[in-house]
């Protein structure tokens, strides 16, 4: 059961958002709420994952114990060159290929964040340009045998040794790491929820 101090639940196994809440005073408990992510055909990559989030949210709303009314929070972070989804590379090669794509462009990252109580629903997204460096095959190679980009979304993580290659961000830094704090911090306080604020009086 969720630990009764928490204000709202996560649904989401990533560590990144789960540092990123932490980050300014949150208080939540975690939910499992695993659901197949795959595009659909003629879905736009905005669609996606819009559905993705407002999915897991979801999923965590029905996983919730009986008599738990807390809100549940459910995000999605994808990569996006041109109208391609870049998910999670599947392997090696994969990885190697995305970031021989990414190599010297400019690409979109989108972030959604969905919370939900069962009665209001609501859903957000941001959307951050990011241009990466040309990178050398060596670096590729030497990036990928890091180990750092075989879960990531892009096959790079920004917060990471992946810094490196990122010339100019514009738009969340927080949105790709994994959660737009700005956005998210708007989306709880509709639902009465605030972070630090809550200690220093500051908050409703």
């Amino acid at each position: 059961m969720a630990a009764p101090e928490s204000d709202f639940h996560l649904a989401s196994a990533s560590p990144r958002r789960r540092e990123l809440l932490a980050q300014l005073g949150y208080r939540f408990a975690l939910l499992q709420a695993g659901i197949e992510e795959v595009q659909g055909a003629g879905e736009s990559g905005e669609e996606y994952v819009l559905r993705v989030a407002r999915e897991k949210a979801l999923a965590g709303l029905a996983a919730r114990e009986a008599g738990d009314i807390r809100p549940v929070l459910g995000a999605d972070t994808e990569v996006l060159l041109g109208d391609r989804v870049l998910g999670k590379p599947s392997s090696r090669e994969d990885g190697i290929a995305m970031l021989r794509q990414l190599s010297g462009r400019t690409h979109q990252v989108l972030c959604a964040v969905a919370v939900t109580d069962g009665l209001r629903e609501r859903v957000v997204l941001s959307r951050t340009l990011v241009s990466l460096r040309e990178l050398e095959a060596a670096e590729i190679d030497a990036y990928w045998a890091s180990g750092e980009p075989c879960d990531k979304a892009g096959a790079y993580a920004i917060q990471g040794l992946a810094a490196a290659f990122v010339q100019r961000i514009e738009g969340s830094y927080t949105g790709v790491v994994g959660l737009p704090l700005f956005e998210t911090a708007a989306l709880l306080r509709d639902f009465g929820i605030e972070g630090w604020l809550r200690e220093s009086g500051g908050g409703a």
